[in-house]
C-alpha cells in the first residue's frame, strides 16, 4: 500500500526546467491536468526562492485571475520569476507578455503552465514565437518509480498520473481516474471555449480506446458514431491538443513500395484507457480483447519519455510489414517492436523494416527477464534493461 502524500521526485523533469530557464526568457510546462506540473514548478521556485523573487499565480484562483485581468500593471513593476498555472484559461495574457518579455533590461522571467497545446489555445505561437522553450509533462514513467516489476505492473494498470498511482488500492485508483475523466469532460474543455456535449466526447474517446494501436479510419469512426468526417477529426484534434490522445504519425519514403499514410491513434495514459474500458483489476485486464494493445501502447510511451517523441513514428506497407516505432536518435534510425510474449523470435517483418529503413538498430521490448539476439542487430530486452541504459543507444 502506498502513503498517498509520498512524494516521487522528478530529476530529469526538473533538470531540463532549470536549464530552460537559463536559456530562455519564457518556459512553458505543457500536459495534462493533474500530472503534476504545479508540484514541479513549486520544487523549482523553492530551490530558487533564496537566490531571486518569485511571484505565483494561479488563475484557477478567482483573486488571481482578477489579478491578470490587467496583466500590464500588475507584471510591469515586478523582477525575478514569475509563475503562471493554468494559462490557458487567459490566452489574451500571451500577447501582453511580448513587450515584457522584449523590454531592455530584462528584469522578468516568465514559467507558464498549461493543459492544452498551443495549437488549441491561440495566439502562444505567434505572440512567443522564438522566445519560449516548451516542456511537455506526461504523468509518471517507470524510470520516475523504479522499475521493478511490481512497479511495471501497476504503473500499466493505473497509469501515471500521480494521484492514480499513489491511491491507496485498484479501487481507489479507479474512482480517481472515473472523476477525472468526467471533470476533463464537463469543466477543462468548455474552459477552453470548446462547446461540444461532455456525453458525445465520451462516446468518441470511448470508441477511440477500441481503436487504441489502430490506424487512425475517420470515415468508419464518423459512421459509428453519426459525426461527419471532418467532425471526427475535430473531435480526435481536441483530445490530442489537450493531450489525452496520441496520433503517431506514419513514416514513408520512396522505396518502391506502397506504404500506410494514416497515423495510428493511442490513449496516452494506459490508467485512462482502463477506466474508459471499465478495466479494474489485473484479472479485468488479462481477461480483457485489448490486453495486447494496451500492452503495446504502455511500452510505447515508456520508450518516448526515454527518448522524446519529437521524431518518433510507425511504418508499415500495405502488404503487411510493420514496425511499432521508427526513432530517428542523433541522426540514426532506430525500430521497436513491443511484443506481449514469453520469448519472441525474428520476424518477416523486423527483416523487411531493417532492409527498407536501414536501421542502425532494432529492439524487441518484451515482459521477460534476459536479453538476448536473435539477429545481429535485433535485441530482444525486457523494458527495464532498456530503461537502465537505453541499450546502448
Amino acid at each position: 500500500m502506498r502513503h498517498k502524500h509520498q512524494l516521487i521526485l522528478r530529476p530529469g523533469l526538473l533538470d531540463r526546467i532549470e536549464r530552460s530557464l537559463t536559456e530562455a526568457t519564457v518556459t512553458v510546462l505543457l500536459g495534462t491536468r493533474q500530472t503534476g506540473k504545479t508540484t514541479l514548478a513549486r520544487l523549482y521556485a523553492g530551490k530558487r526562492a533564496a537566490s531571486q523573487k518569485v511571484h505565483y499565480f494561479d488563475l484557477e484562483r478567482p483573486t488571481d485571475l482578477t489579478a491578470l485581468s490587467n496583466p500590464e500593471l500588475t507584471l510591469r513593476s515586478l523582477e525575478g520569476l514569475v509563475i503562471i498555472d493554468e494559462v490557458q484559461r487567459r490566452p489574451e495574457l500571451f500577447s501582453f507578455l511580448r513587450p515584457l518579455v522584449d523590454r531592455t533590461p530584462r528584469l522578468l522571467k516568465f514559467f507558464l503552465l498549461g493543459s492544452a497545446s498551443p495549437t488549441l489555445v491561440k495566439g502562444v505561437s505567434e505572440s512567443l514565437a522564438g522566445r519560449a522553450l516548451f516542456i511537455n509533462v506526461p504523468g509518471f514513467s517507470l524510470q520516475e518509480v523504479s522499475a521493478t516489476t511490481n512497479n511495471e505492473e501497476s504503473l500499466w494498470l493505473r497509469g501515471g498520473f500521480p494521484r492514480s498511482w499513489l491511491a491507496s488500492n485498484n479501487s481507489a485508483s479507479l474512482r480517481w481516474r472515473e472523476s477525472f475523466v468526467a471533470t476533463f469532460l464537463e469543466r477543462d474543455l468548455p474552459q477552453l471555449g470548446i462547446r461540444i456535449p461532455a456525453e458525445t466526447l465520451r462516446r468518441f474517446w470511448c470508441m477511440l480506446c477500441h481503436y487504441h494501436g489502430q490506424i487512425w479510419n475517420a470515415s468508419e469512426i464518423a459512421r459509428s458514431i453519426s459525426v461527419t468526417e471532418k467532425t471526427a477529426r475535430h473531435y480526435l484534434d481536441i483530445l490530442v491538443g489537450t493531450y489525452v490522445m496520441r496520433t503517431l504519425p506514419p513514416w514513408y519514403e520512396n522505396i518502391g513500395k506502397r506504404q500506410v499514410k494514416s497515423p495510428k491513434v493511442y490513449v496516452r495514459d494506459s490508467g485512462l484507457l482502463h477506466a474508459l474500458l471499465g478495466i479494474e483489476t489485473p484479472a479485468d485486464l488479462r481477461a480483457h480483447p485489448k490486453y495486447g494493445a494496451s500492452w503495446e501502447g504502455f511500452f510505447l510511451e515508456q520508450v518516448l519519455m526515454l527518448l522524446g517523441d519529437q521524431h518518433a513514428f510507425f511504418w508499415g506497407t500495405h502488404r503487411g510489414a510493420e514496425l511499432n516505432l521508427l526513432i530517428i536518435h542523433h541522426g540514426k534510425r532506430y525500430g521497436f517492436e513491443f511484443k506481449c510474449q514469453d520469448a519472441p523470435t525474428m520476424t518477416r517483418s523486423l527483416h523487411v523494416a531493417l532492409e527498407d529503413l536501414r536501421l542502425e538498430k532494432a529492439f524487441v521490448i518484451y515482459p521477460g527477464e534476459r536479453q538476448y539476439l536473435v539477429h545481429d542487430k535485433v535485441r530482444v530486452v525486457p523494458l527495464q534493461d532498456f530503461i537502465a541504459n537505453k541499450a546502448g543507444l
